[in-house]
């Protein structure tokens, strides 16, 4: 007679427990991987938004972009950066394009649509310490209410 091939149930449950062990150290390492990842996200976005801004300005005080009378040389909105803006010293009145989409916060909710809402915005006329919107875009920061990893929270970044 032969015997019957196959698992016992003890060594499958043993598998199983194996299993759910490894796949609860490997949670906390996703989650850990996934934050830095937005992390990364927020501080490229940062850095390309700020570089453009500076362009702007540079722009305004080489007068290829015409400075509103009394303005800061900053623009006005965010998306201004990406729907370009007119060349003063261009004849046939081209544009200048600063990026070629508005990055995201990748620390706001989904449930904002726009891309220039996800961000804090500060004037040029607002302090540091307090940042607050104003007649332009100075800098921008994000509005989320977590800590960085570093310890810093994202607002300050």
């Amino acid at each position: 007679m032969e015997q019957a091939r196959g698992f016992s149930l003890v060594e499958l449950l043993v598998v199983l427990a194996i299993m759910s062990l490894l796949a609860s150290i490997a949670m906390p390492l996703v989650e850990l991987e996934h934050r830095r990842g937005r992390e990364e996200e927020l501080r490229r976005s940062l850095r390309e938004i700020r570089g453009a801004l500076d362009t702007y300005k540079r722009l305004v005080d080489a007068g290829r972009v015409v400075r509103p009378v009394g303005g800061s040389g900053y623009p006005s909105r965010l998306d201004i950066l990406a729907e370009g803006v007119t060349d003063a010293q261009a004849p046939q009145g081209t544009r200048i394009y600063l990026l070629r989409r508005l990055p995201r916060d990748p620390f706001a909710s989904e449930a904002v649509t726009g891309a220039a809402d996800t961000w804090g915005l500060r004037s040029y006329a607002s302090p540091p310490q307090d940042p607050q919107p104003g007649a332009d875009v100075f800098d921008v920061y994000s509005k989320s209410s977590g800590t960085g990893l570093n310890g810093v929270p994202y607002r300050l970044w």
